[in-house]
């Protein structure tokens, strides 16, 4: 089956099975199991931050990043699509008593600074106390421009905010900036990695920052139920990831533009492409005849009127083509 819902339906490799088969391991809650030591270690030195704590996924690990950053009746500054506002079900606010406040980013996934400015509140007892700004890079596949990010990091510290990173897709933007991702985590407090999308792991993020920080996240990660036992062979995977399919992701995005071109070409509306997205406007009578027909030809994708195509590890050149093969087929058929 072709999957091109997410990037999140990658499927383990062989040589990640085997070594999360023979990864050793101990008591995480404990901090003995030498592999997700090795992870979380690894992530710190990436990031260039002093340490890092490893998560069962990447809503718990934005969720503690807000519940480490404020405190009950502060506030956070998220735009109005970031996945930790709009997609992880209001856990900051259910469960941390933490209040976003949204606004609208631009065209580019940036939040203008002037607007973020507007947003913070007034010492006064009459509001919520602004603590943090949230951003998320990659945005609906869009790399943040790097003079932004250290712009809106300069910016928080003039207003003596904190700043996270949702980099549930960071190594998309890193490889498109040719950088090391140290170039692009060193304008934040905290970041969060997620392991299991086009780097392949089957699970897990990680979460980066200050050793007073991660000490502050560790107690919040077991209270929301997020301390493990013998990890290692989780994070075996995640190590994996690391070593091996960072530098091949160009292939998703390059196979994103190949995917986005062939369909322009069977008269399909592209809106835009960004590293491993694509994101297409179908009349909306179609899309349910769609999605069943891709289904009939083992293809996945969540067809509506604005379509989001994820490229990933899994959906090699060829893959696409039958796509764009069924696409034509489906197109012939009306």
């Amino acid at each position: 089956m072709i999957d091109l819902r997410s990037d999140t339906v990658t499927q383990p490799s062989a040589e990640m099975l085997r070594a999360m088969m023979s990864a050793p391991t101990g008591d995480d809650v404990y901090g003995d199991d030498p592999t997700v030591n090795a992870l979380q270690e690894k992530a710190a030195a990436l990031s260039g931050k002093q340490a890092a704590l490893f998560f069962p996924s990447g809503t718990q690990a934005n969720l503690v990043a807000l519940l480490s950053h404020c405190q009950r009746g502060d506030e956070y500054i998220a735009g109005q699509q970031a996945h930790n506002y709009k997609y992880e079900a209001g856990g900051a606010a259910v469960l941390g008593s933490i209040q976003p406040q949204p606004i609208t980013a631009a065209d580019d996934g940036t939040l203008p600074l002037e607007d973020i400015r507007r947003a913070i509140k007034p010492r006064d007892i009459h509001f919520a106390r602004t603590r943090l700004i949230s951003i998320e890079n990659t945005h609906h596949g869009k790399v943040l421009p790097q003079p932004w990010l250290e712009q809106v990091y300069q910016f928080s510290r003039e207003q003596q905010l904190g700043l996270h990173v949702d980099g549930a897709r960071i190594f998309n933007a890193v490889v498109s900036y040719q950088q090391p991702l140290e170039a692009v985590s060193r304008y934040c407090d905290s970041l969060s990695i997620c392991l299991s999308k086009g780097l392949g792991a089957p699970v897990g993020s990680l979460l980066c920052g200050s050793h007073e920080f991660i000490q502050e996240a560790n107690r919040w990660r077991k209270m929301t139920g997020g301390g493990m036992r013998q990890a290692g062979i989780l994070a075996a995977a995640g190590l994996y990831a690391l070593d091996n399919n960072v530098t091949r992701l160009q292939d998703d995005h390059d196979n994103a533009c190949w995917l986005a071109s062939a369909l322009a070409e069977l008269g399909i509306e592209v809106e835009n492409c960004h590293t491993n997205m694509l994101f297409i406007r179908l009349p909306a009578a179609q899309c349910q005849g769609l999605q069943k027909w891709m289904a009939e030809h083992g293809i996945r994708i969540s067809a509506s009127e604005r379509t989001r195509l994820v490229t990933h590890l899994d959906t090699p050149r060829q893959a696409l083509q039958q796509l764009v093969d069924a696409w034509k087929g489906f197109l012939h058929q009306l």
